[in-house]
């Protein structure tokens, strides 16, 4: 799959339906806090790496997960 087409479609997915998209997160997350889960755009990649530190997975993990909600 082409890198850009997976950022675009994980920006994409965490732009729209953003509280739907963030309930989901934290149902499978729990421990995420809201500071967490604020996102901004054009920090994708600096958010994607936080989200997976906290969770234990890479960056490109959590942006195929989110892209896939």
């Amino acid at each position: 799959m082409n890198d850009d087409f997976d950022n675009n479609a994980a920006e994409l997915r965490a732009r729209s339906n953003w509280q739907e998209t963030k309930g989901k997160i934290r149902q499978a997350y729990g421990d995420l806090t809201d500071d967490d889960l604020e996102y901004a755009q054009g920090t994708q990649e600096e958010w994607f790496g936080k989200i997976g530190n906290k969770i234990g997975k890479t960056a490109q993990d959590v942006r195929a997960w989110i892209a896939g909600l």
